[in-house]
């Protein structure tokens, strides 16, 4: 249990690291940061239902932080969420922006370029135009990101200068970005699980620690990473629902 002052910093604490669905179990004070908890994970589709189904899992800050260093995994993994928000933002609006096409990446003489540093780009009713003539060498290049893309967009050429439609709300184009934001969400979660194993792989190169205090460790180090895939997919969910209309 935490109280007094103890209690806010742990509750900063569990703010900063996101954990959500979880039930305080102890606070121990380790430079005001880490601490024991206990939290219960669902999955989206099981909140809700019988908590006795719902997975309770252990992590321990303090014993972690003797053994690992938390501030850079918790760093690589937050990191890992954020980008899937950039995504969703920058990708998946139900009209394309101009925001989104001047941060799209462009491949163009070996080297990554946003599409503003190639081309001048303005927005006219239901049209994106793009003004290449100052690289006009990098249009099969543009025009090769803009076709691949997940926005769903059509670019068309006039000379150096592409005019890039914006899709219309259908239906189609909604379950279209849906889609797309699933295949966002699977790369984040691959993200966690790459940084998971890639940490289990540097703990385990450690022969000096007690085959035990691996195994624990491993186990707080999985159940971390689980939980912020329990965080992408209440993103995804969230997104989905926006997407397709359903949101409240």
């Amino acid at each position: 249990m935490c109280y007094s002052k103890s209690q806010q910093k742990c509750l900063n604490a569990l703010y900063y690291h996101d954990i959500s669905n979880y039930s305080p179990s102890t606070c121990t004070k380790l430079n005001n940061r880490f601490f024991s908890i206990t939290y219960t994970l669902a999955k989206a589709k099981d909140r809700g239902k019988d908590k006795k189904k719902q997975k309770v899992q252990h992590i321990d800050f303090n014993e972690m932080e003797e053994v690992i260093d938390v501030n850079k995994l918790t760093s690589q993994l937050d990191k890992a969420i954020e980008g899937l928000k950039n995504n969703f933002v920058k990708y998946l609006s139900i009209r394309s922006s101009v925001g989104a096409l001047e941060e799209l990446v462009v491949r163009f003489e070996d080297k990554d370029y946003t599409l503003q540093e190639l081309a001048q780009i303005s927005r006219k009713p239901k049209l994106i135009v793009l003004n290449i003539s100052t690289f006009p060498q990098a249009i099969p290049n543009i025009l090769n990101s803009l076709s691949k893309n997940q926005m769903n967009l059509n670019p068309q050429q006039d000379g150096t200068t592409v005019y890039v439609p914006i899709p219309k709300v259908t239906k189609e184009h909604r379950e279209t970005l849906s889609k797309n934001a699933k295949g966002f969400y699977v790369k984040c979660c691959d993200n966690v699980r790459d940084i998971r194993n890639k940490q289990i792989k540097s703990l385990k190169r450690e022969e000096s620690l007690a085959k035990d205090l691996v195994f624990k460790i491993e186990g707080y180090i999985d159940a971390l990473s689980q939980q912020y895939i329990s965080k992408a997919e209440q993103l995804l969910e969230t997104k989905q629902k926006e997407l397709l209309g359903e949101s409240e």
